[in-house]
């Protein structure tokens, strides 16, 4: 509502683009009722003490999840159905703490979809279910542990929660807006040179954002910065292709469930207009076919038609430089963008929050990496490793260095794969506030939740690593990507934890695993229960004496080095 306001008295022919903002606010004293009205007000009280912050806050958690609301609330809950009639909902939080200067909570809490089809009493029960979910959220450990990470675990936390409509159209059976995404006011971080930061960038998709702010087995969004929209990375249709969006969120009424499409289910049901923006053909495919005899149509989504759009791209730049001068500090929104024929379009800002943005001390003098590298044998040379980090120049020692083999991680039964989560995670725990500097080099992409895609984890399960090394393996198919907007991405801005990555490529100078050998090794089978004894031996942790990391801002390279050091060889 800030931001709406800013644009609609800053830039009035801005906010004729913005669409109709459409929602109730559930305010605290609601959630202050339920937790009384279902005896859970001595758990809260017991959940405030540091003894019992995370064992109370775990049951606290559980007991909101199966609380049950009261007539009163349910008669107003009725009222509010009654208002959006069959147009599917969003239950949002907007707690106290969250979205402020600094503490941006993103992904913390969560949000919920509600079809709301079906008969009154399923969308009562859907939506109900929707509020414990968020109210629960406020308890969960990720939330609680990032809480106390920024000093807040002494202030008072109460959830309200904003119900808005779900800006979209009907495709068919699916719900859902044309594309969404996040946007930055300032992208401190480049993934294509020469750009101007303070332009802004955008992580856009078809369909829902969740897919824009999450990552998504083998789908990658578009990553536009505002100065240059149309500029990418992939310079053939088959690079764009490869790395283009696979999977969208939808609303489907019919199953009243939120579900995540390939993008070929819902290709027949988009207008030619709006395909238009959202498809591209690759050409070079169709081209080999077509030798071969055959003719084919071979779309993917780009977003493209959107990029080029110069009156979209520019009224999406101008509203961030308008909100970020309003606020006087960098912001990051969430929005949908829904296409009308003619080249039309609306633009519904649906969260702003202040983004955190570090700055290099001016003072701090890096060692330059190549030197680094000179003083070095080769063969203490961790890895070496340029364009592919993202962070504030540092030139640490490093206490502990975990590492996922890859192939191992690879190898586990689908079944077992969480359990290197939980070993994780217990080493998270157990260095926790302890100063140490952790390393950590794992197979894909972290902070995921699938499997596939790399060590499915939370960020309380990786807060204390100082460096987060991803590491790719065409072996084992897993891919690291740098998600520039992703919420993980936040978390990594905030920690002031660095990213790097280790391709199979020519951005890798250097990586040798085998230089970890060296080093003492801890058993980790003591940080998890019940971990199965293959999915123990895909983790190594290793007591790193000497081992140093050095990040150049300057020429874009890490180097770690390990040399030899006295003690068993492993």
């Amino acid at each position: 509502l800030a931001a709406r306001k800013l644009i609609e008295n800053q830039a009035p022919e801005l906010f004729d683009c913005l669409e109709f903002h459409d929602s109730f606010y559930i305010a605290s004293d609601v959630y202050y009722t339920y937790l009384v009205e279902n005896n859970l007000w001595d758990l809260r009280i017991a959940q405030r003490r540091k003894e019992t912050y995370f064992s109370a806050g775990a049951q606290l958690e559980k007991r909101i999840r199966e609380g049950v609301f009261s007539e009163n609330i349910k008669a107003q809950l009725y009222k509010l159905l009654a208002y959006y009639g069959r147009s599917p909902i969003i239950v949002r939080s907007s707690s106290i703490l969250e979205d402020g200067f600094g503490h941006a909570f993103a992904g913390k809490y969560e949000s919920v979809f509600c079809p709301n089809t079906g008969s009154l009493e399923e969308r009562l029960a859907d939506l109900e279910d929707a509020i414990r979910v968020v109210y629960a959220s406020s308890m969960s450990l990720s939330a609680l542990d990032y809480r106390m990470r920024h000093g807040l675990d002494e202030r008072d936390e109460q959830m309200s929660l904003l119900v808005q409509k779900v800006s979209g159209s009907s495709f068919g059976a699916y719900y859902m807006p044309c594309a969404a995404g996040v946007g930055y006011s300032y992208s401190p971080y480049s993934f294509l040179p020469d750009l101007d930061p303070s332009a802004g960038m955008l992580r856009l998709v078809m369909g829902l954002g969740t897919t824009a702010v999450d990552r998504t087995e083998g789908s990658y969004p578009r990553l536009i910065l505002l100065d240059k929209p149309e500029a990418s990375p992939y310079t053939t249709a088959a690079q764009r292709h490869r790395y283009s969006q696979r999977k969208l969120e939808a609303i489907n009424t019919q199953t009243r469930k939120l579900e995540l499409l390939a993008q070929e289910k819902v290709e027949n049901l988009i207008p030619f207009y709006i395909k238009n923006y959202l498809y591209e053909h690759d050409f070079e495919a169709e081209q080999r076919f077509r030798e071969r005899g055959s003719r084919r149509d071979i779309t993917f989504v780009s977003c493209r038609g959107l990029a080029r759009s110069r009156e979209l791209m520019g009224s999406l730049k101008d509203m961030l430089a308008v909100i970020q001068d309003g606020y006087k500090h960098p912001v990051d929104v969430e929005f949908t963008i829904n296409l009308f024929q003619g080249g039309a379009f609306l633009i519904n800002l649906v969260q702003c929050r202040p983004f955190q943005v570090r700055s290099a001390d001016p003072g701090q003098q890096i060692v330059p990496v190549s030197e680094v590298a000179g003083e070095t044998a080769p063969e203490d040379i961790l890895l070496w490793c340029e364009h592919a980090s993202m962070g504030m120049p540092r030139d640490i020692d490093l206490d502990y260095i975990i590492y996922i083999d890859p192939v191992a991680y690879y190898e586990l039964p689908y079944a077992d794969k969480p359990a290197v989560a939980r070993i994780l995670a217990g080493i998270n725990w157990k260095y926790r506030g302890m100063g140490k500097k952790l390393m950590l080099l794992t197979p894909g992409r972290i902070g995921t939740s699938s499997p596939e895609l790399g060590v499915p984890t939370a960020f309380s399960d990786i807060s204390e690593c100082s460096v987060i090394c991803e590491l790719s393996e065409t072996r084992a198919g897993y891919r690291p990507e740098l998600s520039y907007g992703s919420h993980i991405f936040q978390d990594l801005v905030e920690a002031d934890i660095l990213y790097t990555a280790v391709f199979e490529n020519e951005r890798t100078k250097v990586f040798q695993p085998e230089a970890l050998r060296r080093f003492e090794k801890e058993d980790v089978t003591g940080f998890a229960e019940d971990v199965p004894p293959d999915a123990a031996a895909s983790v190594s942790l290793y007591k790193a004496a000497g081992a140093r990391l050095v990040y150049d801002m300057t020429s874009e390279q890490v180097i770690c080095v390990c040399p030899a050091v006295s003690g068993p060889e492993y």
